[in-house]
């Protein structure tokens, strides 16, 4: 079975928009632990558009310019790189309420489909294995552009895996990564770099889990086809929050809910019901099903989900959670601020906010 995947870094433009908006969040959240937040952010060249609502009891502390230009800088659009995040100018239309955020964070304010998915093992993070391998390569790429051989260079870059799944194990075929390179680098050194890099982050995945049978030396590498990128970041292409939902999900194997992630509070059922479906997935595999996926679906203003879908693969009887397990108001707050990263790989952001559990 062919299987594929893809990832962006941190430094793609609607990555960028992602981070900002979940940074927005976080700020909220600094100021009360109930906030209500829902932002969208756009950018383009050294534009950047701030748009939606939030509710605290306490004024924010600081204008959103500033947490713009301070996840800019955390990324790596610094001086020298094609972005410099001090110079965005930033439309903030945000509409910001000092009030008892719970009257919109109590209750169920939307429809919502979410989906949950789990499956294999712990070392793959019980992820799809291209999907666990695509995020692996996106790590490292991103650690060495900010402290590796690769310092200087990204933050911008997208990669794709292209793999073979049977009885033998795990072959992957091909591999291409498009990454952002500091101009005066020359091309075929940023080349060799960036294929050490891969070749050193893959044969640390293949020492961890053997099922990764084919040998660097039959993977066919593609790095930069199109010839060396300076320009990155939203110097190159328009961004907007909740453009990667495959990637930030499960990728295109497994399918995804009908909300984004990020720019929204812990207790928006968009979010909260990926929480919940993703844990409840885990519970099924950990019990010994192969693979589990859990469908909630949820109505306004209502605390229980309308359903909850389970599709298991297992041989032996997996306890299921009930309609009752995933009511609103019993998984509000369970995961807390902590769960809202502001920085870093950002696709992990929701996953690492369920500590232990994926």
């Amino acid at each position: 079975m062919i299987r594929f995947s893809e990832m962006v870094l941190p430094g793609h433009p609607d990555k960028f928009c992602d981070q900002v908006a979940d940074a927005i969040v976080a700020e909220c959240y600094a100021m009360d632990p109930e906030a209500y937040c829902q932002v969208e952010v756009s950018v383009w060249s050294d534009q950047v558009w701030l748009s939606g609502g939030t509710a605290t009891r306490t004024p924010l502390p600081r204008p959103f310019v500033e947490i713009v230009r301070e996840v800019g800088r955390e990324i790596g659009y610094l001086p020298g790189s094609a972005i410099d995040a001090h110079r965005y100018q930033v439309h903030d239309t945000v509409c910001c309420v000092c009030a008892d955020p719970r009257p919109w964070t109590r209750h169920v304010n939307d429809q919502s489909i979410s989906v949950g998915w789990a499956g294999y093992d712990a070392k793959v993070r019980y992820l799809p294995p291209e999907h666990f391998l695509a995020e692996c390569f996106r790590e490292a790429l991103s650690a060495s552009c900010r402290e590796g051989s690769l310092q200087g260079n990204g933050p911008d870059g997208k990669l794709l895996v292209r793999m073979r799944e049977n009885s033998d194990g795990w072959i992957l075929e091909h591999l291409l990564v498009t990454l952002q390179q500091i101009p005066e680098l020359h091309f075929l050194d940023f080349l060799g770099s960036v294929g050490e890099v891969l070749a050193q982050c893959y044969a640390q995945v293949r020492a961890r889990d053997a099922r990764w049978s084919a040998r660097w030396e039959q993977v066919e590498v593609c790095i930069n086809p199109n010839g060396p990128l300076t320009n990155g970041g939203s110097d190159s292409d328009n961004g907007q929050t909740g453009r990667k939902l495959a990637m930030d999900f499960y990728g295109p194997r497994v399918p995804i809910g009908g909300g984004a992630l990020f720019g929204k509070d812990l207790s928006h059922i968009d979010r909260a019901g990926a929480y919940a479906a993703r844990e409840a997935a885990l519970d099924a595999v950990r019990q010994g099903a192969r693979e589990c996926k859990v469908v909630l679906c949820y109505a306004p203003n209502r605390d229980l989900p309308l359903d909850v879908c389970y599709e298991i693969d297992a041989i032996k009887r997996i306890e299921r959670k009930t309609h009752g397990d995933f009511a609103h108001s019993e998984m509000r707050g369970r995961w807390g601020p902590r769960s809202v990263s502001t920085v870093g790989p950002v696709a992990e952001t929701w996953r690492l906010g369920l500590r232990g559990l994926g």
